[in-house]
């Protein structure tokens, strides 16, 4: 499912227009950024956990030369499934 199928999905199930559905789903979204950056923690009861992680620079290699490389230290998110959603599947 990408973006667009998520909205129609909401529009459908909330009888309302794709605008007003494009316009919750945006709103949701920026809601749980706002929540990562602010709080390094999204909690939806039933659904799952985001969470910020931070990743510790590291040596890799260049896939193309086999040439060592250095990775800079990174933040990532992490997805945990609530137990609703772990059933539900």
């Amino acid at each position: 499912m990408n973006r667009q199928t998520l909205i129609e999905q909401v529009a459908t199930n909330t009888k309302e227009t794709k605008a007003a559905a494009e316009r919750s789903v945006t709103a949701v979204l920026e809601g749980i950024k706002f929540g990562l950056k602010k709080d390094k923690h999204v909690q939806l009861i039933g659904f799952g956990t985001f969470t910020v992680k931070n990743r510790k620079a590291r040596t890799g290699r260049n896939p193309r030369t086999g040439e060592q490389i250095k990775i800079k230290a990174s933040k990532t998110v992490g997805f945990k499934a609530g137990s609703d959603l772990k059933t539900s599947l």
